[in-house]
């Protein structure tokens, strides 16, 4: 690979004045090289180079990128924190508080300190770093990828180990940061640097390759050039054509993610045409398709589209001259700036302007609607490496791009569902999503999107996740927000609980003749915890309440007093426990005091796990159990016998029947089964019979619940299907 020019500063100097005129800006720059150059004095790079020549290639890189004059100044400053002693007070006294910033948060980002650099914490550490400072500026990130920028351009001075380690790091951070802010010029050197040092064998075994074919290349690339330039011109258009290069990596990544040889990469013949309207890129397309065949499927408009990184261009591969296959890119002037130096393009810096960081940012953030989830990981994740696994998942490895009804994209990694799709938009949008509509069809919310398709999700206020969306989901995004949710629903069942537990325990007292004042006081009851493997009180109180721990066990460890064996056997009696090992029926359901009865559940009202139910003692079928507000049991109190639940089988699934009346419309039996399907709930029989006196259908339903609460899920689900009147349990 060709070694780039070391830029001097006078180079700095020339390339700023082509876009900066004011004086005072160029004074402001002239300030800060000065200022740099004093404190950097003495000071030299591993290559032997004084160390000033690193700050004179930073600032170029920055200056080739049109930023802004403190962002330029920032670049010649932006080591001097770190490596002269100066303070940000300092900095902020010699310059002003906006560049004193910049130069401060590009330190933080490389100030961690552990003690093994190789240690993938610190690594994730470092980075989460990097992506929450970008998130507040994003020219501190201009500035941090000008700094690694050339610092892979000088690798070549490292130790062989640091020089794996650093380009592992560039290829798997800054060089996706690049390609996410749309430079691609930085992002192609950065991988093409990478790759030199970690596989050189693959990238010399490449370039020979495009070099051996290079000179073929070049003739048919000039040939078809000449060819459309004709075909242009006589149309008179504004345009100009050339050929473009595919960079080594890129070669090198297609032949390995697609099992592809060098020879079947087709676009290693590229040409470029950049014209001056939109309406010309199309015409252009026009032309082009009406002269040479265009290839099925690889069309690709991302001027109607733009990519996630604003990226605008039309893409075409065609069969050319002599049947070689060219790939044809067509886009503007202003989209062409914004290829090459992406967001530094869009907002770069434009003389007699005021600038406002502020606006600017808040224009990013607007328009690169991934930005802020730099941010908004952080506060998802505790962990660094977790931070990092959903940034490389979530924004780095995005490789499916839908829309809103509104046109506007949102880019998903491969296999993606609706509720990340929901999830990406808002979080609330993700909380009450219902359903979902993909290209006007309903779908199952765990459908994989694709992209092109246009996404619309139902919500109703009121409703929320389940815990079966965590295996649906494929963003860390979504997952992290799901989980989020149900654990703050959780902590809000249990305060409910807590109260409820304290009561038992102090009825419990009373009941032994103990004053709860006494024993119902912190220093005690945290006393008790470890007896019970218990983290604080309120877990204590919680526990007793869902009954996993026993108020007369706990009132013994505070009072250090057990029962009596006669109280304890008539404790037994009263609470009509039994002294044996229960044993479950085959349903999954306890009569309290005996081990073994016949136990049915009854079909007029079909209970589930969490229903109240009663015990009817049959003469032949043994013992009938029913909802307790069957109406079938209704006033009856010979032959009843209480029966439980069995609290530890919780797997076991119940039949329910579901009658929905609805208004008669297309695709409602549809609906009503996506939604079923939703909730991960097997339908056994559905039927359905129109009424057409009034319109209406009714459909009748048996599903099978592991519990009252998914299946009261699913009725207020199913109650929000579009024109159903109501959703009932049968009971008969």
């Amino acid at each position: 690979m060709a070694a780039k020019k070391s830029m001097t500063r006078d180079d700095v100097m020339n390339e700023v004045s082509k876009y900066i005129t004011n004086p005072e800006s160029i004074t402001l720059i002239t300030k800060a090289a000065d200022y740099a150059y004093e404190h950097h004095a003495g000071q030299f790079r591993k290559s032997g180079d004084p160390y000033t020549i690193h700050l004179d290639n930073v600032a170029y890189i920055l200056a080739e990128l049109r930023c802004g004059p403190k962002t330029v100044a920032a670049g010649f400053l932006h080591d001097t924190i770190e490596d002269t002693g100066i303070t940000k007070e300092e900095l902020t006294e010699e310059f002003d508080e906006e560049i004193a910033e910049l130069v401060e948060a590009v330190t933080k980002i490389g100030a961690l300190k552990f003690r093994d650099k190789n240690d993938p914490e610190y690594q994730a550490a470092n980075h989460r770093k990097i992506f929450i400072a970008m998130a507040k500026d994003v020219r501190v990130i201009l500035i941090k990828l000008a700094d690694r920028l050339h610092n892979m351009r000088t690798l070549e001075f490292q130790p062989e180990a640091s020089q794996k380690r650093i380009s592992q790091e560039t290829l798997d951070v800054y060089a996706p940061i690049a390609h996410r802010l749309g430079i691609s010029a930085i992002k192609n050197e950065l991988e093409d640097l990478c790759f030199l040092y970690l596989n050189p064998e693959e990238y010399h075994r490449i370039a020979h390759l495009v070099e051996a074919k290079k000179a073929e290349r070049d003739e048919s690339v000039q040939k078809m050039i000449s060819d459309i330039t004709k075909l242009l011109t006589e149309h008179h258009l504004e345009f100009r054509i050339f050929g473009r290069s595919k960079h080594l990596y890129s070669i090198y990544h297609k032949m390995v993610s697609k099992q592809k040889r060098f020879d079947e990469i087709l676009d290693l013949l590229a040409i470029r045409i950049v014209t001056k309207t939109e309406l010309n890129c199309y015409e252009i397309l026009g032309y082009i398709h009406a002269t040479y065949p265009p290839i099925q499927g690889r069309l690709k408009d991302y001027i109607a589209v733009p990519k996630q990184n604003m990226y605008q261009s039309i893409h075409t591969t065609i069969i050319g001259v002599n049947g070689k296959i060219f790939e044809v890119q067509i886009r503007t002037e202003d989209m062409d700036a914004v290829a090459e130096r992406g967001v530094a393009a869009h907002w770069r810096y434009k003389e007699g302007n005021r600038y406002d960081a502020r606006a600017e940012q808040k224009e990013i953030e607007e328009k690169l609607s991934w930005f802020r989830d730099f941010s908004d990981f952080a506060e998802d994740n505790e962990s660094a490496s977790e931070y990092m696994d959903s940034l490389r998942r979530d924004v780095f490895e995005t490789s499916v791009y839908v829309m809103t009804p509104m046109g506007r994209v949102i880019d998903l990694p491969t296999g993606a569902t609706p509720i990340d799709f929901a999830y990406r938009v808002h979080t609330e949008v993700g909380h009450t999503a219902v359903g979902a509509i993909v290209n006007d069809a309903m779908v199952p919310l765990n459908t994989e999107l694709h992209t092109g398709d246009i996404v619309q999700i139902r919500t109703m206020k009121g409703t929320g996740p389940s815990e079966d969306w965590l295996k649906i989901v494929k963003t860390n995004q979504a997952r992290n927000k799901i989980r989020a949710y149900l654990q703050h629903k959780e902590n809000e069942k249990k305060a409910e609980k807590i109260p409820t537990g304290e009561k038992m325990l102090i009825e419990e007292l009373k009941k032994r003749n103990f004053d709860p004042d006494e024993y119902v006081e912190k220093r005690r009851l945290e006393a008790a915890l470890p007896e019970f493997k218990l983290k604080d009180i309120n877990d204590l109180f919680y526990a007793i309440a869902v009954k996993s721990v026993n108020p007369v066990k706990v009132v013994e460890k505070l009072t250090n007093e057990k029962r009596s064996a006669p109280e304890e056997m008539l404790s037994r009696i009263l609470a009509r426990e039994a002294p044996k090992k229960k044993q479950t029926s085959a349903n999954g359901i306890i009569v309290p005091g005996i081990e073994s009865m016949k136990l049915t559940l009854a079909q007029c009202c079909c209970p589930v796990y969490g229903d109240e139910i009663r015990g009817y003692i049959t003469k032949s079928e043994g013992v009938k159990v029913h909802r307790a507000d069957c109406q079938n049991i209704a006033g009856m109190k010979q032959r009843m016998i209480d029966v439980q639940w069995d609290s530890e089988d919780r797997e076991r699934q119940y039949e329910s029947n579901l009658t929905i009346i609805a208004h008669d419309r297309n695709f409602l039996l549809t609906d009503i089964v996506t939604c079923t399907s939703q909730f991960k709930t097997p339908m056994n029989t559905v039927n359905a019979a129109v009424n057409r006196e009034n319109l209406t259908t009714t459909i009748k339903m048996n599903v099978s619940v592991h519990n009252l609460e998914q299946l009261q899920n699913l009725i207020a689900n199913l109650r929000k299907v579009e024109s159903v009147i109501t959703v009932e349990r049968n009971s008969h």
